[in-house]
């Protein structure tokens, strides 16, 4: 499904303003939240939340003590939502950059995935796994959610798909460790979405 319109800076901020953020939940969801529970000791390992909305992933992070988060964002309205609620994130870390633009110097070890790919336009999906491809090291980690879920004709976003479909696109730059139904999602989303946890080849 093509959107109606351009996807772009101006139409992330506008949703932002009129408050129409149906994807924000105000906080971690529980997937994620488990899965950084379960990374181990905080440590300076070089992660990247793209398209990070309001990014209480982030917050999690850094609030566990890893010293190298990184957020990326076309909205300034949702770094500055940040950077309001955390005082001490470093501001350098506040990336408000096209994710497709970025480069990776240093490479990341690890890219988290919330809500972002299901925002972008569909005909973008190949390049966004290239590009999460190119941004991380050998041997790091992609991990988090995508809608596996119909959402119908819609011409906004958020846009679903299947996970046969979401195969394509990562096959060919990634080894899958996860890539199944989650379990702990929120009630509205259960049995909707796909956990995912791929390893660059």
């Amino acid at each position: 499904m093509k959107p109606a319109i351009p996807l772009n800076e101006a139409y992330w901020s506008g949703r932002y303003t009129a408050n129409q953020t149906g994807w924000d939940v105000g906080a971690i969801t529980p997937p994620l939240r488990e899965y950084f529970d379960q990374l181990g000791s905080a440590d300076n390992r070089r992660i990247l939340v793209p398209g990070a909305g309001r990014a209480y992933e982030a917050e999690y992070l850094h609030a566990k003590g890893f010293t190298e988060v990184f957020v990326a964002d076309i909205a300034l309205d949702a770094l500055a939502a940040l950077q309001e609620r955390v005082k001490d994130f470093p501001a350098a870390h506040l990336l408000h950059q096209d994710f497709f633009t970025l480069q990776p110097s240093p490479p990341f070890d690890l890219l988290v995935e919330q809500t972002f790919f299901c925002a972008l336009d569909p005909t973008l999906r190949p390049a966004y796994a290239k590009q999460c491809a190119h941004l991380l090291r050998p041997g790091g980690t992609l991990a988090g959610l995508l809608f596996e879920t119909d959402f119908g004709n819609s011409m906004e976003p958020p846009f679903g798909g299947t996970r046969e479909e979401y195969r394509t696109y990562f096959e060919l730059y990634f080894n899958f460790v996860h890539f199944e139904t989650a379990y702990n999602s929120l009630r509205p989303r259960q049995g909707r979405e796909l956990f995912i946890c791929l390893k660059k080849r």
